[in-house]
């Protein structure tokens, strides 16, 4: 058996005993490459990036000075939350909705961040 053949086998075989959620999360992930998005894990703070994926959860967080509606945004490999600011809701951010959003990454208590990111909605599937 040639190793082309070898590791073909191996990647059936772990398709076969692989969850639901993590066939997802690599079907995400080679999507999210095939559109030129860096991976979520790749991303560093300071940096300009275009990431592509779903959005798992959206909240709006009602403050006294400034309203804010996060959106985590997962692509199989980890989740970059989306902060627009001033913000109560946005036609078409709701989880389950695919989309790519482009910002500077930044850090808040330890977890990736875009503020105010441009994004751009994919068709519903």
């Amino acid at each position: 058996m040639t190793t082309s053949e070898h590791t073909g086998l191996r990647g059936f075989f772990n398709r076969l005993t692989a969850t639901d959620s993590e066939l997802d999360a690599e079907k995400l992930q080679r999507d999210s490459a095939k559109c030129g998005a860096v991976p979520a894990t790749q991303c560093r703070r300071g940096q300009i990036v275009s990431v592509s994926g779903r959005l798992r959860t959206v909240a709006y967080t009602p403050r006294t000075n400034l309203p804010t509606l996060e959106a985590d945004l997962w692509d199989g490999s980890d989740v970059v939350t989306l902060v627009f600011l001033g913000r109560r809701s946005i036609p078409g951010i709701e989880p389950g909705r695919q989309l790519t959003a482009r910002g500077r990454i930044a850090l808040r208590d330890d977890r990736k961040v875009i503020y105010n990111p441009y994004y751009e909605l994919e068709a519903p599937r």
